[in-house]
């Protein structure tokens, strides 16, 4: 499987699942759901609101990196926001044009923007200094996809610790088209 059709299903699917975790969050609780943008599972953590745009910023940030294109104002921008969230978390809304915006850019790309990266070196610098360095397979497989979910779930679990009522059903609403009808459940 090539990193395109590997990477932008996962991102697209599961960006979008988020975007209804926020939804139903809205729904749920309308006069908090902007509260809930700072809660956070642990006090070294950092707040939802910090969670979903460093999801979106590893979404996008493959996009640069595996294309080897410079990032762009707008991840930078996302980069910073996702860090300064504990002092300015931002609104629900927010964080839905995030996950949408990082959605247009994924809707963008051509069938095979990232599989000429698969075998090239990338150098990947963390905020500490540290520099990581990795082909675009091994990037895509060991880091990014998993920052990818670390960020996403620990969006979920927050939603989840402040009462917000989802379950696996809304983690795995993509996979809904695979059940075979006749082995759901009866009643």
């Amino acid at each position: 499987m090539s990193l395109t059709n590997f990477l932008v299903p996962t991102y697209t699917q599961m960006l979008q699942a988020m975007s209804n975790w926020l939804e139903k969050a809205r729904i749920q609780s309308p006069d908090t759901a902007d509260a809930l943008m700072s809660a956070r599972l642990a006090p070294d953590m950092f707040p939802l609101s910090s969670q979903i745009r460093f999801a979106c910023v590893q979404a996008q940030e493959a996009i640069y990196r595996l294309q080897d294109q410079p990032f762009s104002e707008g991840l930078k921008t996302l980069t910073q926001e996702g860090q300064n969230a504990g002092d300015t978390p931002g609104t629900l809304a927010e964080a839905q044009t995030r996950i949408s915006e990082t959605l247009d850019l994924l809707n963008a790309l051509a069938p095979d923007a990232f599989d000429a990266a698969a075998k090239r070196m990338i150098a990947h610098e963390v905020p500490n200094g540290m520099i990581f360095d990795m082909d675009g397979e091994r990037y895509a497989r060991d880091w990014n996809i998993s920052q990818f979910y670390f960020h996403l779930m620990t969006a979920y679990a927050i939603m989840r610790n402040q009462g917000i009522e989802l379950g696996k059903a809304d983690y795995v609403q993509h996979l809904f088209s695979c059940i075979r009808p006749e082995s759901m459940p009866k009643g």
